[in-house]
């Protein structure tokens, strides 16, 4: 509710103690105060202590945030009360029924108490001593340095002291002793350090998950109530500087809290609130697609440009589960060349080594990197943090800078004043690290003007916990990855339409809006599942916007590739096909009385065909039941032998008549473990889950044929996996397909169980191969260190790959991220059933698919990325009449995938169009396109011109040349 509605209602008197609520209820209090003329002269506040978190309204504008567990409870009226002042002061108190970190049942991750009562516990005028405050800050510093320090230290024991001679000057009772006392603090404090000592960057944070335990509606709030404290913060203390992150946020303050956004807008302007991280939302930094993770640039860094004249020069991630190997090339080609995240401190296994270091990505582009050696983003200002971040720097001797990023964070709160005051008692102190106020360039600046000796870590960096995150709220990744595919094929339907009809208005406006709500989705704890259930109700309802409107967006781009005039003779369907390669593949076509029909038809690369069926000139699907219950399937290219339990005995590929299942085991096994984390319970799956295996072997349909063949055989089963959840799954092996599909769905009420599906193949190999963003890299299939055996539970996006020479097996999917490749066995990860903060997560019916594809050579010669791409990008089939066959693009190296074809942000008539190379290999390509080009630029990801890379043009098309996993963006001006 707005401030200008609550205040039209009729409030009822209220006294301390009264509840109120339930969770997530908003109540608004007006607050009636008047002040005692005797205090004059006196600092006044109204004490404000609730379990709820409040918004101080005054004069129409929100002044304080208030949360007692952010330590906020009072809002300063005057800081010396005159008589020209108000005395009779009416505020209102905006109060959210639910606390800093939501209202979880017992425990912080717990799923929410939708019951729970509110109460008031203090509402009172007080007089503010800060006199008193000052000297117990004084106290707090010295008696932790005694603590921290050690008597035995000579510092420590000067501390302790100093503290003592303290005691035995002050009386508590006569005020005029204090400040003798404060001085004997102040001249402990005022001793320097020398010029070698550690340098701290202070610089105050406020972590705001986007969304977790609490809704996204309310994160609007809690961003306002941090904010506005900031503000305040900033106008007492002229040295106060705030880093401040996601885009998204940003946006939601400027409609929400116009007046506060400007008042933001005039500090960023003096360079005190700082924007950071240049991305929409502090994204998860694994499962986004290599496109998305763009997108998270492309919007947040324009949202910056565009709002405060500048684009962030760090990339800011401090609480993300993992950080992909592709990122370092994705941030330079934004414009940034810093990174800062703690998170792996939280490694349950191996302590990662650096502090402060370069990161290679898979393509060799390196980043700055500092993780704050205090390992966290939401220190306090205390000895304690300081200690820590000069103890725990693995560079000590390479880096001599740190940040301190001090603030509450998580559910927001951000820095206090006693925290500004603890820093600034010990900015020179001999003992501790110099204090330094300051900004994420000036560190970055420091450590930049001193890295010749810094370390260099080459790779992922892979979060040793938080890996159950890959699975959980299986429907959250299987809307993640349908709208990231439609809206590909949206902007690339899109795109060939605005070249074939001179009429059609490229959606740049609604295709913004649904990115952006995709990617508010990949924030780091809603893509994961580590939300609760009314943030899981949110995304599937914001994946269910995107279909809804993205579908009629793509039907209006198909219908303006119609054949002008029409074509009488043609058929009147017609197939786009969004990918840069030529697809033969089975479609289901609409027939009679709801009925469907198939048919395989040749579509070209990025390019449209009319629905042409070219069955009879391949060989056909032959499906035969054996004497032993077993059913044998047959394409020309695989021979499959399925079990009565639906288990693959034999998958041979019929050109070598090599085998791929190991003798005497069976794929496609479904496994049951039992799932219980030491704490974070959406979050992790521990080691020890992988010694409860137990496969699910109850029939309750044995394998039977459904389709005999043609064009497609097919083969279904039906498993208890208990007497609650059931699996059914279809078995389809199509004409031309090299890989064998399991469509698949699983009727789901467990508790704390983890359902996979087992490929135990024959192939030997040390390393497995994993997609992941624009590439894939190698981990090991051993548990040989405590390095690979903390990688017990990995992710992947399309496929995953275990070859040996001239042999391999890939696994695809459609939605799945969990991967295991230990030894032999390939094992996909499926469902889990964790039940907090969601009590219900993943519940209910899932729909899935995943395709087993053995290949002779190396997968990168055995399209087994390009069959990645086809099960993920259907086939779209429209009305439309075609009179014949056009493409619009093509590539001619296999090896460089098209990925992306869009109208440039802002211009009309120009084409971004990005490539990758994808198989790890130097190598030209020539992009062809049938387009009407005029001009064409190479550009950065943020669609910035290159003029200083020539663009090579040949007769038959632009010639480009890749580094092995090189991402390139080009700029197509259209006549």
């Amino acid at each position: 509710m707005s401030y200008s509605e609550a205040i039209q209602q009729n409030f009822e008197p209220c006294k301390v103690g009264d509840p109120f609520g339930p969770t997530w209820w908003t109540c608004w209090f007006k607050v009636t105060l008047k002040i005692p003329d005797v205090w004059r002269g006196r600092e006044v506040h109204l004490r404000w202590e609730s379990d709820g978190e409040g918004m101080v309204w005054r004069d129409q504008r929100p002044v304080q945030g208030l949360t007692k567990e952010g330590e906020k409870t009072s809002y300063v009226l005057t800081e010396c009360l005159k008589d020209n002042e108000p005395h009779s002061i009416d505020l209102y108190v905006e109060l959210a029924c639910n606390g800093l970190f939501g209202a979880g049942q017992g425990s912080m991750v717990a799923a929410p108490d939708p019951n729970r009562k509110f109460t008031l516990q203090k509402a009172e005028l007080v007089i503010f001593n800060r006199d008193v405050r000052e000297l117990l800050t004084d106290f707090e510093m010295l008696v932790d340095i005694v603590k921290l320090l050690g008597e035995g230290e000579q510092r420590g024991y000067q501390a302790l002291f100093t503290a003592n001679e303290m005691v035995n000057l002050c009386d508590p009772a006569d005020p005029s002793s204090f400040a003798s006392s404060r001085s004997l603090a102040q001249k402990f404090f005022s001793q320097k350090n020398g010029e070698s000592q550690h340098v701290v960057h202070a610089m105050g944070h406020c972590h705001i998950d986007t969304a977790w335990l609490w809704p996204y509606e309310e994160t609007i709030r809690k961003c306002a109530r941090s904010w506005v404290t900031v503000i305040r913060l900033m106008e007492k203390n002229p040295e106060f500087v705030f880093t401040c992150s996601q885009a998204q946020q940003f946006e939601w303050v400027k409609s929400w809290y116009p007046d506060l956004f400007s008042e933001i807008k005039h500090f960023v302007q003096k360079g005190r609130f700082i924007p950071v991280g240049g991305t929409w939302v502090e994204m998860d930094g694994n499962l986004p697609s290599g496109e998305s993770m763009v997108r998270q640039f492309l919007h947040g860094q324009n949202f910056f440009k565009e709002e405060f004249g500048q684009y962030c020069k760090e990339f800011w991630l401090p609480d993300t589960f993992g950080y992909s190997a592709q990122l370092p090339q994705i941030m330079k080609g934004c414009g940034i060349t810093r990174f800062l995240t703690q998170k792996l401190s939280w490694n349950l296994v191996n302590t990662f080594p650096h502090n402060t270091f370069y990161w290679e990505g898979i393509d060799g582009s390196q980043v700055l990197t500092h993780f704050p050696p205090g390992n966290s983003y939401e220190m306090k200002g205390k000895v304690e943090d300081l200690i820590n971040t000069v103890k725990n720097n693995k560079d000590k001797g390479r880096a001599n800078h740190s940040a301190v990023l001090f603030g509450f964070g998580d559910g927001g709160g951000g820095p206090t004043q006693l925290m500004i005051d603890r820093l600034e008692r010990v900015r020179d102190t001999d003992g501790l690290p110099k204090v330094q106020v300051s900004s994420p360039d000036l560190l970055f600046s420091q450590l930049e003007s001193d890295s010749a000796l810094l370390c260099t870590w080459v790779g992922e960096l892979f979060l040793e916990l938080h890996n159950g995150t890959y699975t959980t709220q299986a429907k959250i990744k299987l809307g993640n990855r349908q709208c990231e595919a439609l809206l590909h094929d949206i902007e690339v339907a899109s795109c060939l339409a605005l070249c074939r009809r001179e009429n059609f208005t490229y959606p740049a406006c609604k295709l913004q809006e649904l990115w952006r709500l995709l990617l508010l989705n990949q924030f780091h704890d809603v893509i994961p599942g580590s939300c609760i259930e009314m943030v899981v109700e949110d995304a599937l309802k914001y994946y269910d916007e995107i279909r809804t409107a993205g579908f009629k967006l793509l039907l209006a781009a198909c219908e303006s590739l119609h054949s002008d005039p029409p074509h009488t003779t043609s058929s009147n369907m017609a197939v786009l096909n969004t990918l840069p390669w030529e697809r033969t593949e089975v479609i289901s076509l609409p027939g009679e009385e709801l009925k469907t029909r198939l048919a395989l038809v040749r579509v070209p690369s990025v390019g449209v065909s009319p629905v042409i069926d070219t069955a009879e000139s391949v060989p056909p699907v032959s499906v035969t039941t054996m004497d032993d219950g077993s059913i044998q399937m047959e394409n020309g290219l695989l021979k499959a032998v399925i079990d009565r339990a639906g288990r693959l005995i034999s998958v041979l590929l019929a050109q070598t008549n090599r085998e791929a299942i190991s003798e005497g085991c069976f794929a496609n096994q479904f496994t049951l473990f039992d799932d219980v984390p030491l704490y974070w319970d959406a979050w992790d799956v521990m080691d020890y889950h992988l010694q409860t295996r137990k496969p699910v072997i109850d029939i309750i349909e044995p394998a039977k044929v459904v389709s005999s063949g043609g064009i497609r055989g097919s083969v279904s089963f039906s498993l208890r996996i208990s007497n609650k959840s059931t699996i059914t799954q279809e078995i389809v092996l199509d004409a031309c397909c090299p890989y064998i599909k399991f469509n698949t769905q699983v009727d789901w009420e467990e508790a704390h169980k983890f359902l996979k599906v087992e490929f135990p193949v024959q192939v030997r190999n040390p390393s497995a191969t994993y997609e992941i963003q624009f590439g894939h890299l190698q981990r090991p299939t051993h548990r040989n260190t405590s390095w690979d055996w903390a990688r017990f539970e990995v992710w992947a996006h399309k496929w995953a790959d275990l070859s040996e020479h001239g042999f391999g097996v890939a696994l695809l999917n459609n939605c799945k991220y969990g991967h295991a490749i230990h030894q032999n066995i390939m094992t996909m990860s499926l469902l889990r059933a964790p039940k907090s903060p969601d009590a219900n997560a993943d519940m209910g019916s899932h729909q899935f698919t995943y395709a087993l594809m053995p290949h002779t050579g190396p997968f990168q010669e055995s399209s087994v990325i390009q069959s990645a791409y086809n099960l993920n990008y259907p086939l779209r089939l429209y009305n439309a009449v075609i009179s014949e066959s056009w493409s619009a693009f093509s590539v001619t190296s296999p090896a460089v995938i098209l990925e992306t074809i869009k109208q440039v942000e802002g211009k009309k008539n120009v084409v971004l169009v990005r490539l990758y190379e994808s198989h790890g290999s130097s190598v030209t390509a020539i992009l062809s396109t049938s387009l009407p080009v005029k001009e064409a630029w190479h550009c950065d990801l943020l669609e910035r011109p290159d003029p200083s890379i020539p663009v090579s043009k040949t007769a038959s098309g632009i010639s480009l040349t890749f580094r092995p996993f090189q991402i390139r963006s080009l700029l197509l001006m259209l006549q």
